[in-house]
């Protein structure tokens, strides 16, 4: 039986990422592919560590072009994991994975998302 291919979207380190690798061992899905808007991200080593293709992507590319949309169904990835990546999604791709994207790192939206809100940051910024 085959495993549901997967592809993580990180911005950071990667911690998060590599607890949904390392349990993908032992479980029904891969991770087939990394996705960073960073180019100097810590989750891209870990594309390195466990032989996991990595990709970069520009701004343009995602907002304005659905060619990392058609490039992800080529590869049969199932579902999106975003595990704390800061870009907000576009429409375009929210409808071509409907149903199929997990937010690890929900926050109030848009009040406590974007620039500068990441980890603590966005918990403490709702608790004030």
């Amino acid at each position: 039986m085959s495993k549901t291919k997967i592809a993580i979207f990180a911005s950071g380190t990667g911690s998060n990422a590599k607890a949904i690798i390392e349990h993908s061992f032992q479980a029904n899905y891969e991770v087939d592919l990394i996705i960073s808007n960073k180019e100097n991200a810590g989750v891209l080593n870990y594309s390195e560590e466990y032989d996991i293709d990595a990709m970069l992507i520009d701004r343009e590319t995602f907002y304005e072009d659905d060619i990392l949309l058609t490039f992800l169904k080529d590869r049969n990835i199932e579902f999106i994991v975003l595990a704390g990546f800061l870009w907000f999604i576009p429409e375009y791709f929210i409808a071509g994975f409907s149903n199929r994207i997990l937010n690890i790192h929900p926050s109030l939206l848009p009040k406590h998302g974007g620039k500068g809100m990441y980890g603590l940051k966005v918990h403490q910024a709702v608790f004030d």
